[in-house]
């Protein structure tokens, strides 16, 4: 199947899911969903972080290259770009073993031809403690942060888009997206698995922010729902799939958490919400408010 390709706009797809710990079944739902987003006319499909299985992390660790392979292939067997939002990883971009026996969490853009664009290890890794069963969080006693921005293209033939990757608890720092925009994005990545609280809370206001921060869409795929654990212990997450254009406003988003099986007939295990950049109308407006000609301290 060949890609679609059109003037000067991109349509994106943000995936929402609600991963569990079968990575099988997880898969199953990717590939509906990527299928879905390309027959709505998405050229780029993003998924949500943790999209092969919510916790496990080091038993998914060791299927990292057959996990990416997997979905590079159905970027190519559906012609489209895909965001495999994030998986854990247990060696480096240089193939160095990540050391005291930690991760890396790592988002990939395969092209529709299936081979890999970028990979963007997460460099802020989330800590808090929320009022939620969980209590507190320590990526970092899992994982490694990564140390390098990442910005890759997406040609569309007559129009080449730079796609800035961010994941998750990156939302909240804002040098990172204007660091990507100075370095040519046009739009950001922003696959995440956001606790219900804090989801509630900052979600939507944080997407925003960073739009207007860095002048580029930005695409909120997300994991909602609650999520059962083999131990017992369940995790709730926000949900809200959410696309937000340069100026700050939402383009188009998924108003709930759960997924609403009785609203489709299909019972699919995964939403969309689509939307399209027109390049020339962000430009124009950049030029309007030149923000990036004005910056004093970055």
């Amino acid at each position: 199947m060949n890609e679609i390709r059109n003037n000067g706009q991109l349509t994106v797809a943000a995936v929402q899911m609600n991963s569990q710990q079968n990575i099988e079944d997880n898969l199953a739902d990717i590939k509906a969903a990527i299928i879905d987003a390309r027959a709505q006319g998405a050229q780029l499909a993003v998924l949500p972080e943790n999209c092969c299985s919510m916790g496990r992390q080091f038993v998914t660790a060791e299927r990292f290259d057959a996990l990416s392979a997997t979905i590079a292939d159905y970027a190519r067997t559906y012609g489209i770009y895909v965001l495999a939002g994030s998986l854990p990883c247990p060696y480096r971009p240089d193939g160095v073993i990540v050391p005291d026996g930690r991760l890396r969490q790592v988002s990939q853009l395969f092209a529709p031809d299936g081979t890999r664009v970028a990979r963007y290890d997460k460099i802020h890794l989330f800590t808090a403690t929320v009022a939620d069963k969980q209590g507190s969080y320590n990526e970092a006693a899992t994982f490694e942060p990564g140390t390098q921005t990442v910005v890759a293209p997406i040609d569309m033939g007559t129009t080449v888009y730079q796609l800035g990757m961010m994941v998750c608890f990156d939302l909240r720092f804002p040098a990172l997206a204007q660091r990507l925009r100075q370095a040519g994005a046009d739009l950001l990545s922003a696959p995440s698995a956001f606790t219900y609280l804090t989801g509630q809370a900052h979600w939507s206001l944080l997407l925003r922010a960073r739009a207007l921060d860095s002048q580029c869409m930005v695409i909120g795929a997300a994991q909602g729902g609650e999520h059962v654990y083999k131990d017992g212990h369940t995790r709730q997450t926000w949900g809200h799939a959410a696309i937000t254009a340069y100026d700050g406003t939402v383009m188009s988003s998924y108003e709930d958490s759960e997924l609403n099986h009785s609203a489709n007939k299909d019972h699919k295990n995964y939403a969309l919400v689509l939307a399209t950049l027109d390049k020339q109308a962000q430009q124009q407006g950049r030029q309007k408010m030149p923000i990036f000609d004005c910056h004093r301290l970055a």
